[in-house]
C-alpha cells in the first residue's frame, strides 16, 4: 500500500438496462471522466451490470451470476485500473459453485484483483427481495492495502449498519465505500427514504471520523410484480460527515472530492474516539436480542 496524503475520491451515479455491455462501456466512460477530473478511487453502484433484478423472485435471474474470475465487468476494469492507475471496487452477482453472493471485487490501481467482500447483510422486503437470490456473506469485513490507502467498502443494506462501518475502522480503513440500489418502496409511495439514507451514513462518517463514498444508481425499473424508481443523489462525505459532492436524483454524474488523509488521520487520533472504546461493555452486540452472549 501507497499511502498518500492528499486522495481524491469519485461517486459514479449511473442508470442500468438489460444490456450488460452498454452498462460496463457507460461505467468505463464514467469512469475516464473522473479519473480526468484527478480521481484516484472511484466507485461505480451496486449490481450494475443489469437492472435491479431482485424486484422480483424468478429463477431465471441466477442464470446472470458468474464466478469472479469469469465477470465479464470485473475483468474489464482491471485493465481499465491498470490503464489509468486508479482503484476500482466493483459489484457483481457472484456465482460459487452452488452458492449465490452480492459480492464486491476490490481492484487496485495496477488491476491486480485484491480480493472480495460478499455482502453480509441481506435485505428483504417489497421489491428488494435479496435473499431469494444471495446467501449472507462469509468473508467478514474487509480492508484492502490498495495504492491509495486502506480502502474499507460494503454493499447498500450493510450502510445502515453502524457495526460494519465501526467494524471497517477498528480494522485500519481510511475511507468508506457504499455502493449502492436504493430508492422508492413499492408499498407505500408515500415513503422517501432519501435523506434518512444520506443522514445515516453521514453519520458513519462522523462517528468513525473518515470520508465516505455513496454511489446510487437512478431511473424506473419495471419489473414483473414490482417497480422501483432509484433516487439517484450519491454523495460524497467528508470526515466530520459534511457533504462534500451530492448529485441529483436523475442523471449521469461524476462526483469528486479531495481529501488530504494525514490531516484526517492526525484528527481521528485527537479526538479519541477510538482512544475510548470500551469493546468490554459491548458484549449486547453479539446478540441480536441484546441480553444473551454479553461480555
Amino acid at each position: 500500500m501507497t499511502t498518500v496524503g492528499t486522495l481524491t475520491l469519485a461517486a459514479i451515479q449511473m442508470d442500468c438496462t438489460w444490456d450488460r455491455d452498454r452498462n460496463i462501456a457507460k461505467g468505463d466512460a464514467l469512469i475516464r471522466e473522473a479519473a480526468k477530473q484527478g480521481a484516484q478511487v472511484i466507485l461505480l453502484p451496486e449490481l450494475f451490470e443489469t437492472p435491479y433484478f431482485c424486484k422480483d423472485h424468478q429463477y431465471r435471474y441466477f442464470e446472470l451470476a458468474t464466478p469472479v474470475d469469469e465477470n465479464p465487468a470485473v475483468k474489464h476494469f482491471a485493465g481499465v485500473a491498470k490503464e489509468l492507475g486508479v482503484v476500482l471496487p466493483v459489484s457483481i452477482f457472484e456465482r460459487a459453485n452452488n452458492a449465490y453472493y452480492n459480492t464486491l471485487v476490490t481492484v487496485d490501481a495496477d488491476g491486480r484483483v485484491l480480493g472480495s467482500y460478499r455482502k453480509a447483510h441481506i435485505p428483504e422486503s417489497p421489491g428488494y427481495h435479496e435473499k431469494f437470490y444471495f446467501s449472507p456473506g462469509d468473508t467478514g469485513f474487509k480492508v484492502w492495502p490498495a495504492r491509495y490507502g486502506a480502502v474499507g467498502a460494503a454493499v447498500c443494506w450493510d450502510q445502515w449498519f453502524p457495526e460494519t462501518a465501526r467494524s471497517l475502522a477498528l480494522q485500519g480503513a481510511e475511507l468508506l465505500l457504499y455502493p449502492t440500489a436504493i430508492g422508492s418502496e413499492p408499498q407505500d409511495p408515500t415513503l422517501d427514504s432519501r435523506d434518512h439514507w444520506m443522514r445515516t451514513m453521514q453519520g458513519h462518517a462522523a462517528a468513525n471520523v473518515m470520508p465516505l463514498v455513496a454511489s446510487n444508481r437512478y431511473g424506473t425499473e419495471v419489473g414483473e410484480q414490482k417497480t422501483i424508481t432509484f433516487y439517484g443523489s450519491s454523495f460524497i462525505a467528508g470526515h466530520t460527515g459534511e457533504l462534500l459532492a451530492t448529485a441529483p436524483r436523475e442523471g449521469d454524474a461524476v462526483l469528486t472530492a479531495t481529501v488530504d488523509l494525514d490531516a484526517i488521520r492526525r484528527y481521528r487520533h485527537h479526538w479519541g474516539v477510538f482512544r475510548d472504546r470500551r469493546p468490554d461493555l459491548y458484549g449486547s452486540l453479539l446478540s441480536l436480542d441484546g441480553r444473551h452472549g454479553r461480555a
